[in-house]
């Protein structure tokens, strides 16, 4: 596509979201080029917190599915857009509401924890969420010496070596995170360039962690790399984060780990248009399932 095209999207982008009176999020991970129209780009609870915050009408939701979900709960009386409602996340999908219900019959009273990765029925089925950046402060939060967690096993591994909480981890994981940043990739990378500080998102595998410098959400990342005098950074996370720290960081180097997630690259600049134009991929939660949901993320944003 060349830049004259892009142009004339972005522009198109411009006047759409004046007429629409809307507002564009976008995931750290989405395209270079989709990051750019956006009115904030982010994590999930940063993106959580601008849906709220937004006077706009309409959100359009550069992420995946259960971004836009939580977008649509904490703001029911706004129309949400999701420009491909194919978007999906593998590993939201790896929990099952029954599944759940199972859990909770068999683990009686104690609270469960989702992680924000993870669909409106198993939020609705919740007592709190959490983000990878607050996952830690909301399972030490709780009054219960044991809580469930899910769905991701490397996340729930991570904030199990950081609290005094019995953690009962679910089985879910990132393929991004957990089958695509290696141990081997990583100690690569290190070899390649024995300068750079190696960070890393916690729904690595413990093996990846361990040879980190630095464990945190994609904020966290950010921040780090921001405040960190060092020059040269390896990046265990999705590769579409690196357009960010290099502008927010003009003057050090990133090396990504090489690892995309097919659900965020799906959503471009003809999609978003479309999606304005004709107010189209709309995303609403059932009204009793967006209720019982927006608890359990209002208790998470109280934390």
């Amino acid at each position: 596509m060349s830049f004259n095209e892009i142009h004339h999207m972005k522009k198109r982008i411009s006047e759409l979201k004046k007429k629409r009176n809307a507002v564009i999020l976008a995931h750290v991970y989405q395209r270079k080029e989709v990051q750019e129209i956006a009115d904030y780009i982010g994590d999930s609870l940063d993106l959580s917190r601008k849906a709220m915050e937004t006077d706009a009408d309409i959100i359009v939701f550069c992420g995946v599915k259960f971004m836009a979900e939580t977008a649509a709960i904490l703001n029911p009386e706004k129309t949400v857009l999701l420009p491909d409602n194919k978007a999906g996340c593998e590993l939201a999908d790896m929990a099952a509401v029954e599944k759940l219900r199972e859990a909770k019959l068999r683990f009686p009273n104690i609270p469960v924890v989702s992680y924000v990765n993870s669909t409106a029925t198993i939020k609705a089925e919740s007592d709190i969420c959490c983000t990878s950046a607050n996952a830690v402060d909301v399972v030490n939060s709780m009054e219960a010496d044991r809580v469930i967690f899910l769905p991701d096993k490397n996340l729930g591994s991570w904030t199990a070596e950081q609290t005094e909480k019995q953690i009962i981890i679910w089985k879910g994981y990132c393929y991004v995170h957990e089958m695509n940043i290696t141990a081997a990739k990583i100690e690569g990378l290190k070899k390649n360039h024995p300068s750079a500080k190696c960070i890393v998102h916690p729904e690595c595998h413990e093996s990846v962690r361990k040879i980190a410098d630095f464990i945190g959400g994609t904020g966290d990342l950010r921040r780090y790399a921001q405040l960190e005098n060092t020059t040269e950074f390896i990046v265990g996370t999705e590769d579409g984060i690196i357009h960010a720290l290099e502008k927010e960081n003009p003057k050090k180097t990133f090396y990504p780990a090489n690892t995309i997630c097919d659900g965020m690259k799906k959503i471009d600049l003809e999609k978003v248009i479309f999606s304005l134009e004709k107010i189209q991929q709309r995303v609403s939660v059932p009204e009793d399932i967006g209720d019982k949901a927006r608890t359990a993320l209002m208790n998470m944003l109280q934390v």
